[in-house]
């Protein structure tokens, strides 16, 4: 059965709740930073006329929470999207209409600003995740990669000479730059 849930904006109180739910969203830290860190968000989106983060309550208890972005698909192709941004609702509380409803609140802000297309990411590796949003008729657009610079430096470098070469140049190029910053300039 489907509870009746309120969504609302996010208040510097919500903070709390917004750390257990978005927790392994987070960057890494004690708890403390991460609660710092959602407090320092929830606050500058309260500015921002094209985020906003949405709450999902059920018997005055946030259940669910979603981060809404106005902005363009990519760098180079400017039209406009609502991203969906970690929509995150508590295991126990799943199959209650509350990931609807926030997804329902994307859209909701999609038609406000004039938008025609709404976008999430979520894990790939969460098959629930995923099938609800195609289920939504969110279909994959891109795959987003990530690993550690280093990583990435090392595999480039690992079988190409001419890469080391160039590393090794960027490297010098870098750590002069770096030096012409700390040297006062002449007047």
């Amino acid at each position: 059965m489907r509870s009746q849930v309120l969504l609302r904006s996010a208040v510097d109180s919500d903070a709390e709740a917004l750390v257990a739910l978005w927790g392994d969203a987070l960057r890494r830290g004690d708890h403390a930073q991460q609660l710092d860190d959602v407090r320092n968000v929830v606050d500058r989106v309260s500015a921002m006329p094209e985020e906003q983060i949405v709450v999902g309550v059920l018997d005055d208890r946030v259940v669910g929470a979603v981060y809404l972005r106005a902005t363009t698909w990519s760098p180079v192709n400017l039209e406009r999207v609502v991203l969906a941004i970690s929509p995150h609702v508590l295991p126990e509380f799943r199959r209650h209409g509350v990931g609807s409803a926030l997804m329902e609140s994307a859209v909701a802000f999609a038609e406000e600003l004039g938008i025609g297309h709404v976008g999430t990411a979520v894990e790939s590796g969460s098959r629930e995740s995923n099938r609800f949003m195609a289920r939504l008729a969110l279909g994959p657009a891109a795959t987003l990669r990530v690993a550690a610079t280093a990583t990435v430096k090392a595999r480039l470098h690992a079988n190409d000479p001419a890469a080391r070469a160039r590393g090794r140049h960027l490297t010098q190029v870098l750590a002069a730059r770096r030096s012409m910053r700390r040297t006062p300039s002449a007047t």
